[in-house]
C-alpha cells in the first residue's frame, strides 16, 4: 500500500455534491437575486389586462378623438385551433390604436407632405438651372434655381421638425399605455419584474414604434415627390426608373414575412441565450453545489446552438435584403447611365438626366435602404417586445413570471434531484442495506489516481478496510492527497486503478450510502427545516429534526434564529454556524457514510467532538473525517496518514510508533489544539 504526496487538489463543494447530494438547493429556494435576474432578462413577463396599446383612449393633449365605431372593429382571425394568432392579435390592436387617432395621422401627413417638397425641388430645380440656366448662357436664371432648391431645403427641414412633433403625438400614448399596463400588473400582481418592463422593453417599444413610423413615411411621401419630380421631367425617365423600383420593393414585400419570422427567432434565441447565462451567472455557486455542471453546460449549449442556427438562416435571407436593394436602387442608376445616349437621343435633356440621377441617388436609393434594413429589424424587434408586454397566460404548476416555461437548468416538479428514497415507516436510524450485511463499510482496493497522463499520482496502490461502525480519521500535509481520496469515495472522482466500495457496492452505484460535507457549508434560501431535512425526501418530522439538532450542537442556533420555520438569510450566518446546518443536513439523511472534508474546520474543539460523536453514534453508521486536530485523530478508532511512499494505516497508537510525520504532527498539534503545519 502507497500514497505519494504531492500535486492534491482541493475539490470545491459542488464537486462532491453529486455523489452525495450535499446541500443541493430546491429549485424554488433560489436567492432573490437569481431569481430576479430570470424575471428581469430572460423569461417573459406576467401577462396583463388587455392589450399593448391597443383600444386605449385618447388623451386630451393627443389632439385625436375616439372614433364612435371603433369598438365594433372586425375581431382579429383565429388560428385552427379557436386561439388568437399573435402576429393577427398584434396587428389589430395596431390597427385599433392608428384608427383612433386619425388626427395625428392627417397631421403627419401634411407635414411629410411638406418635406415631401424638398424631394420634389432637388431634382427638378437642379434640371431647370441646367436647362434653363447654365447650359443656355444664363448664369443668373441658373442660380435662381439654385436658390428655389435651397429654399425647398428650409422647407422641408421646417416640415421635418413637425414632423417629429407629429410622431411624438402618435408614439407618446403608445408608451403612457405600456407603461400603465406595466406599473398595474406590478401593482396588482407584486411583479418584481415589472421595473425591468417599465425601463427596458416599454422604452425599446417606444423607440422602435417611432424609427418604423419615421422610415415608413418617409420612403413613402419620398418616392412620391421623386416620382413625381421624375415624370414632371420627362415621362420615359418614369419608364426607365419605376420597374426596376417596383420590382425591388415588391420583392422586399415577398421576403418581409419570412425575413421578419426570422429575425424574430434571432432575436428570441439571443435573449434566450442572454436570460441563460444571466439565471446560471449569479448562481455558479448553486450549480456547483448542486453538482450540475454537465447539465447547465449542456443547456447553455443547447440554447448557443440554437442561436447559431437562427443567425444563419437570418444572414442567408438577409441576402435577400441586399437583392431587393440592388434591383430597386442601384438598377435604375445603371438603367439610367447605360440609356442615357437613347433618352438624349428621344428628346429627353441633359438637365432631366442630372435631375433624374439626383432623383435616385439622393432620395430613392436612401429611402429605399432605410425602408429594407429599418424595416425588417426594428418590425421584428416591436414585435418581440410587444409579446413581451402582453405575454400568454402562465401555465398551471409553474413557477410565476416564467410565462409557461421551466428556467434553464432547474429541475421540473417531478423530478426529486436526487434526493435519497425514504426510510422505512417510523425509522429513524440509518437502514441497514438489504440482503447480507456488507463485511466493510468502506474499502479501498489498490486504488491509483493521477490528475492527468503525465502527472504523478496523488494516490498510489492505496488499499484499506474500514468496518461498519468505524471511524477513520485521514490526516496528513496539504497536498497529501486527503481532499482526492474524499473525492474518490464520494464517486466525486474515478480512479485509474483499483476499486472504491462502499457497503460492498461499487461508488458510482453507492450514492445513497453516503454523504459528504464540505469545509465551504453550502447553506440556501428558504426555511431552517427545509435546510435540514434537504437530503430527505418527505419532510422530517419536528421532533426527529428537533432530537438532531440537540445531537449534532445546532439546537442553540436554532432557537436563536426563532425555531425550523424560520426563514434563513446565508449571508447573515457565520461560517461555523453554516457548518453546523450542513452537519445537521447530513446526520438526518439515511447515508450510513458520513465523509467530513474539514467539515468542523469552524467549529471550536467541543463543538467539534459533539458533532462527530453524533455522527459515531448513529446505529449503523460509519464516519471518515479528513482531521485538522490531534484530538480528533484521537478519537478515531483508525488513522490514516497520508505521506507519500510512508502512508500509514492503523489505531492512533499503532501509527504514532510507525509514523515519523505522524509524530511530527502530534507533537505540533499538542500544545493549542490547533494545527501548525498546514493540514
Amino acid at each position: 500500500m502507497r500514497a505519494r504526496g504531492g500535486g492534491d487538489r482541493v475539490l470545491r463543494e459542488g464537486e462532491y455534491a453529486d455523489s452525495c447530494h450535499q446541500d443541493r438547493p430546491h429549485p424554488e429556494d433560489r436567492t432573490g437575486a437569481q431569481a430576479g435576474n430570470e424575471r428581469d432578462r430572460v423569461v417573459p413577463q406576467k401577462a396583463g389586462n388587455g392589450d399593448a396599446g391597443g383600444g386605449d383612449r385618447p388623451r386630451p393633449d393627443d389632439g385625436t378623438e375616439k372614433q364612435a365605431g371603433s369598438e365594433r372593429d372586425p375581431e382579429p382571425r383565429k388560428a385552427a385551433n379557436g386561439e388568437t394568432t399573435g402576429g393577427d392579435r398584434l396587428r389589430y390592436r395596431a390597427v385599433r390604436f392608428l384608427r383612433a387617432r386619425p388626427r395625428v395621422l392627417i397631421r403627419l401627413a401634411g407635414w411629410s407632405v411638406l418635406e415631401a417638397a424638398q424631394t420634389f425641388l432637388l431634382g427638378y430645380a437642379l434640371a431647370r438651372a441646367l436647362d434653363d440656366g447654365f447650359l443656355s448662357g444664363r448664369a443668373g436664371v441658373g442660380l435662381g434655381w439654385l436658390a428655389v432648391a435651397g429654399v425647398g431645403v428650409l422647407v422641408g427641414a421646417y416640415g421635418t421638425g413637425r414632423v417629429y412633433r407629429a410622431v411624438a403625438a402618435l408614439v407618446e400614448p403608445l408608451r403612457d399605455r405600456l407603461v400603465t399596463r406595466v406599473v398595474e400588473r406590478g401593482v396588482r400582481e407584486g411583479d418584481d419584474g415589472a421595473l425591468s418592463g417599465l425601463t427596458q422593453q416599454v422604452e425599446i417599444a417606444r423607440d422602435t414604434f417611432a424609427g418604423l413610423v419615421m422610415v415608413s413615411r418617409s420612403f413613402l411621401f419620398t418616392s412620391a415627390g421623386a416620382l413625381v419630380g421624375l415624370f414632371s421631367l420627362a415621362p420615359a425617365l418614369l419608364l426607365v426608373v419605376l420597374p426596376p423600383l417596383a420590382a425591388g420593393v415588391g420583392l422586399f414585400a415577398a421576403t418581409l414575412r419570412p425575413l421578419a419570422r426570422r429575425q424574430e427567432a434571432f432575436l428570441t434565441a439571443d435573449e434566450a441565450l442572454a436570460s441563460g447565462l444571466g439565471a446560471v451567472c449569479p448562481g455558479l455557486r448553486d450549480v456547483t453545489a448542486a453538482g450540475a455542471e454537465e447539465r447547465i453546460a449542456g443547456d447553455l449549449g443547447e440554447l448557443a446552438d440554437a442561436e447559431l442556427r437562427a443567425a444563419r438562416s437570418l444572414a442567408r435571407w438577409g441576402v435577400a435584403r441586399v437583392a431587393c436593394l440592388a434591383i430597386g436602387g442601384h438598377l435604375p442608376v445603371v438603367l439610367l447611365l447605360a440609356g442615357g445616349p437613347w433618352l438624349l437621343a428621344h428628346g429627353t435633356s441633359p438637365g432631366a438626366l442630372v435631375g433624374s440621377l439626383a432623383y435616385v441617388t439622393q432620395s430613392l436609393l436612401p429611402a429605399l435602404d432605410n425602408l429594407i434594413h429599418g424595416l425588417g429589424t426594428s418590425g421584428s424587434r416591436l414585435t418581440v417586445v410587444l409579446r413581451r408586454l402582453s405575454p400568454p397566460p402562465e401555465r398551471p404548476g409553474l413557477p410565476p413570471g416564467t410565462g409557461g416555461q421551466h428556467p434553464v437548468g432547474l429541475p421540473r416538479p417531478t423530478e426529486t434531484g436526487g434526493r435519497h428514497q425514504p426510510p422505512a415507516p417510523g425509522r429513524r436510524t440509518v437502514p441497514a442495506p438489504p440482503g447480507e450485511p456488507a463485511p466493510c463499510a468502506l474499502s479501498l482496493a489498490a486504488v491509483t489516481f493521477a490528475y492527468g497522463p503525465a502527472s504523478v499520482p496523488v494516490v498510489d496502490g492505496l488499499s484499506l478496510d474500514l468496518p461498519v461502525g468505524g471511524h477513520l480519521a485521514v490526516v496528513g500535509p496539504s497536498g497529501s492527497g486527503k481532499s482526492t481520496l474524499a473525492g474518490l469515495v464520494a464517486g466525486v472522482l474515478e480512479p485509474s486503478r483499483g476499486e472504491v466500495r462502499v457497503w460492498g457496492r461499487p461508488v458510482p452505484r453507492a450514492t445513497a450510502w453516503r454523504v459528504l460535507i464540505p469545509q465551504e457549508a453550502y447553506v440556501f434560501g428558504g426555511t431552517l427545516a427545509e435546510n435540514l431535512g434537504y437530503l430527505r425526501a418527505d419532510p422530517v418530522p419536528e421532533a426527529e429534526l428537533l432530537a438532531a439538532a440537540e445531537a449534532v450542537g445546532l439546537a442553540p442556533l436554532l432557537d436563536g434564529l426563532g425555531g425550523p420555520d424560520a426563514v434563513v438569510d446565508p449571508a447573515a450566518l457565520s461560517a461555523g454556524e453554516r457548518q453546523l446546518i450542513a452537519l445537521t443536513r447530513a446526520y438526518l439523511s439515511h447515508a450510513p457514510l458520513a465523509l467530513l472534508d474539514e467539515a468542523t474546520c469552524h467549529l471550536d474543539p467541543a463543538a467539534e467532538e459533539r458533532a462527530e460523536r453524533a455522527f459515531t453514534g448513529r446505529p449503523g453508521g460509519t464516519l471518515v473525517v479528513v482531521a485538522h486536530r490531534i484530538s480528533s485523530a484521537r478519537r478515531a478508532g483508525h488513522v490514516l496518514v497520508m505521506d507519500g511512499p510512508r502512508t500509514a494505516y492503523g489505531t492512533h497508537a499503532e501509527v504514532l510508533r510507525r509514523s515519523p510525520l505522524y509524530r511530527e504532527l502530534v507533537g505540533r498539534w499538542e500544545p493549542s489544539s490547533q494545527p501548525a503545519l498546514p493540514l
